[in-house]
Order: structure tokens, then sequence, then C-alpha cells
């Protein structure tokens, strides 16, 4: 291999991860002119186009995909080497890069993130805010976080909260209006706020009592992107809302919202962190690991 590509090559993944050269060289603190050279010249030496460019956009064509592919893995395998250099006598040092779901990242991470940036100054923590569940080897990133999520063989996970309660909720106005629902199958006289996923599925409400199952697929006048955005609706008593036990428990204690279908609302299996087996845990993922997760 020509070693002498591999600036390119670096260059080449950040001017498809910003979309764009002015995005890349404020990232890495060139000039979007050297940029531009970079890219010109690593296409001149491959003989392939990567980068469709327009006067309005840059996109990555089939064959810049295909090598992206490859790619990233192994940039992420060299960050890896370098930080475990850094690393080195178990020094808790370099980059942490996590993916985060957003309720996870709200409810478990901001509130205790400057802390752990005063514990671990040595460790710049990236977390990026994804709602799929992603080949995080693939993506590069040292470790995902998901709610209840079927692993990899190859995975290892570890809890990281306690188990979650859902609740059926809506606002004591909204309830001066409409009945009080006793059976899950009665949401359909109700307004529903539903939840659309960045992958674009519309979750379906789960419950469960006595060993019976039920999922509806409820209705309404809303669908939003975003938990936050659906508990300002619902307190707003724009109708009935799925929530999580983090962003339900405090308006139902302070009597905002009223909780109904408590006995068919479980729990669900809590937030897990998990990573590849075949990697050596890092010092800088062990002191996450022990820093967020539940005593």
């Amino acid at each position: 291999m020509d070693r002498s590509h591999l600036p390119q090559l670096a260059i080449f993944a950040t001017v498809a991860a910003c979309g764009g050269f002015r995005g890349a060289a404020k990232q890495l603190g060139i000039a979007p002119s050297a940029i531009s050279h970079a890219i010109s010249s690593l296409e001149h030496s491959l003989g392939v186009r990567l980068l469709a460019r327009t006067t309005r956009s840059v996109t990555v064509t089939e064959e810049g995909a295909l090598l992206l592919k490859r790619l990233r893995p192994a940039l992420a395998e060299i960050d890896l080497a370098l930080d475990a250099a850094k690393e080195a006598n178990n020094r808790v040092a370099g980059t942490l890069r996590l993916s985060v779901p957003p309720f996870a990242a709200h409810w478990l991470l901001a509130p205790r993130l400057a802390a752990f940036s005063a514990v671990y100054p040595g460790v710049t923590l990236e977390v990026r805010i994804e709602e799929a569940f992603n080949d995080i080897v693939a993506a590069g990133v040292d470790a995902g976080m998901r709610l209840g999520e079927s692993l990899e063989p190859d995975m290892i996970a570890v809890r990281m909260s306690d188990p979650i309660r859902a609740s059926i909720v809506a606002s004591p106005g909204y309830f001066d209006n409409h009945s009080i629902p006793l059976h899950p199958h009665d949401l359909a006289r109700h307004l529903c706020i539903r939840r659309r996923f960045s992958s674009g599925q519309v979750y379906r409400w789960e419950f469960e009592k006595d060993g019976e199952e039920i999922v509806i697929d409820v209705n309404g006048p809303l669908i939003l992107g975003d938990d936050r955005l659906v508990t300002q609706a619902v307190l707003g008593g724009a109708g009935v809302a799925f929530l999580l036990g983090h962003m339900a428990s405090e308006p139902i204690a302070d009597g905002r919202l009223i909780s109904v279908l408590e006995d068919w609302c479980g729990p669900f299996p809590g937030v897990y962190l998990y990573y590849p087996s075949r990697r050596q845990m890092r010092p800088a993922l062990r002191a996450f690991i022990d820093f967020f997760k539940p005593a």
C-alpha cells in the first residue's frame, strides 16, 4: 500500500462525513483549497471519481461509497491504536466515541457530562445522537447505548440503568373532556400523540398484563419525531401519550399529567451499553462505564 495516501484518505472520509469541503476544512483546521487538492490528487491516483461536485453540494459516488465502507473501520482502528498508545500504563486518555439514542443522551448522560469531563480531562468524549441500531464497528465508534435491543453474538452488553416503566398519560384538562381508558383497546376513542423514529417507523404502543400481550396502532392528529415534543404536546392537552418513565415521573408527581392503564404498562429492560467482544476494553471506556452505570 502507498502510505502517502493515508492523509488523503482521512481527508476524504472527513469530507464524506461533513457533507462538503468547507465543513471538512473547519473540522481539520486546513484551507478548503487544500481539501480540494487532496481529493483531486487521490482521485487521480486511484483513477476513479470519489465525489460528485456541484456548485451547491458534494455527494459520494458509488465508487466512493465502496471505498468508505472499508475505509471507516480501518481509520477507526488507527484511532484506537493511537489512543491505546496514549493510554499506556492505564492512563485514561484519548477520544471515546459513542452512539446514543436521544432519550438516553438527555436522561442518563447530559446531567453528568460536566462532572465526567472534570474527573477525566484527558478523555475527549464524542456522543453521536442516533436512534438507529447501527453497526458500531463500521461506523467507527467505540460503543453504543440502546434500550432493550437484541445484540449481535460478538457484542458485550453492560446494564447502564434500572428497568424502565412506560406510562400512558394525558393532562387533567384532556380528561375533563374524555373518558378514562380502562383497557388498551379503549385508546381507539382517544386522540393519541404518535412518535415517528428516524427510521420512518411509527411506534406501535405495547402492553402486557397477566401474560397477555397487546400491540396497538393508535390514531391521532399529531405524529412527532422527538420525545421532548411529545412531552410538551401532552402537557399542553393535545391528547394521550406513551412516555418512558423518566419523562413522565415528575409531571405525574406534581399533577400536570394523569397516568392511566398502569396495570398494562410493564417495565422495559433498561439501557445497555454494548461494544465488540473482540476488542480489549480501553481505559477510557472502562472509566465511562464505571462513572455512568447505576450503583
